[in-house]
């Protein structure tokens, strides 16, 4: 059976290493490939897929447009808007959603177990998915900290739908209160120098970027002793959940953890 991840740019993804290590502790004659994907070419690619196909990996920058594109879609997806999986069934395609689970898997392995309030820097989909995953454990209001208010709509919408109190902020706003956990969905340069601010205003880190690790946020939680969950830690349940639905078989997110690690050290 073929396998792949989507998306655009796509070279540096580590789904490859990890669905592959799967594959291989599970006996499975899979393959798992990287295809170079954008929103334009999306729907004519699921469209001519053939009969040894089981699914895909779904990244940036096609989360929402597979949301909307493939009929069938998990509850999940129904309500978010966001999907990260496609499954190729006898009945036709289904998206799916692993990032949130995923996301809540990472947090309660570094100790996190509940947040009743959170700060999302980011409005995009990844911000979304992690509105969901602190609703899940118990939060009840989150603030988006953005560059410009209107690329927040979206992820606001989707945290209002999942019962959450929304409040949107600039990134060059004070911060006046102090959120049980800090979430990070940007490139490290965009935080700059308020990391060890934005850290200081919050219990417990979650930086969703993996490469390069650690980024200025993590460095500063480090610092300060505060606990920190990666973008490698949410990486390795997405995708361990990924492999379940895909395959039927359950894998130790450790394992596709060491695997991610292992194709980090040769770049």
């Amino acid at each position: 059976m073929q396998c792949a991840v989507l998306g655009s740019p796509i070279a540096h993804s580590l789904s490859p290493a990890m669905h592959r290590a799967a594959y291989a502790e599970l006996g499975l004659d899979w393959t798992y490939e990287a295809v170079e994907l954008d929103e334009d070419g999306l729907e004519v690619f699921l469209s001519s897929l053939g009969d040894d196909v089981r699914g895909f990996s779904v990244t940036a920058p096609l989360k929402r447009r597979v949301a909307a594109l493939v009929p069938e879609a998990s509850e999940l997806v129904g309500r978010l808007g966001v999907a990260n999986t496609i499954l190729v069934e006898d009945t036709g395609l289904r998206s799916d959603n692993t990032d949130v689970p995923g996301a809540v898997a990472a947090l309660r392995e570094r100790g996190v177990e509940q947040a009743r309030s959170a700060r999302i820097l980011g409005g995009g989909a990844t911000a979304a998915s992690m509105a969901y995953a602190v609703a899940s454990i118990g939060a009840e209001r989150v603030e988006f900290v953005v560059r410009e208010p209107s690329r927040a709509t979206e992820a606001a919408n989707a945290a209002k739908a999942a019962g959450l109190a929304v409040t949107i902020h600039t990134i060059d706003e004070p911060l006046i209160d102090k959120l049980d956990l800090l979430i990070s969905t940007v490139p490290g340069e965009v935080v700059g120098s308020r990391s060890h601010e934005l850290v200081d205003s919050s219990r417990a880190v979650f930086d969703v970027v993996y490469d390069p690790w650690p980024t200025p946020i993590a460095k500063a939680a480090e610092q300060a002793g505060v606990r920190v969950v990666s973008g490698l830690d949410l990486l390795a349940h997405q995708a361990a959940l990924q492999v379940e639905l895909m395959t039927g078989e359950q894998v130790s997110p450790q394992l596709l953890r060491r695997a991610a690690l292992a194709a980090l050290s040769t770049r």
